[in-house]
């Protein structure tokens, strides 16, 4: 695929990229030549490939997903400007 000049403009206005009249026709160059690369990669025979997560393979290390109080609400009111009965207390917005 080819960029012209006036796409590259765009696109770098389009990014806030500031860029020299003079250096446009390289920009544009660089442009055709990410396309056309990822052209290539269309082309690819992926089939029977399964998706990657890292190229490493490694399995995340899981934990029971239980609900808990946290047994920490000493800790955390401990924080708060202002704490009644067990409760971060704020100021009333509605009238």
């Amino acid at each position: 695929m080819s960029i012209d000049t006036q796409t590259a403009a765009k696109v770098a206005k389009l990014a806030r990229i500031r860029v020299e009249p003079e250096r446009l026709p390289e920009l544009a160059q660089e442009f055709s030549n990410i396309l056309d690369f990822i052209e290539q990669l269309g082309e690819v025979d992926v089939d029977g490939v399964e998706p990657m997560v890292s190229v490493t393979p490694m399995r995340l290390k899981r934990r029971v997903d239980g609900v808990t109080d946290g047994n920490q609400q000493d800790k955390v009111l401990a924080n708060a400007p202002d704490a009644r009965e067990g409760f971060f207390a704020v100021p009333k917005v509605v009238e």
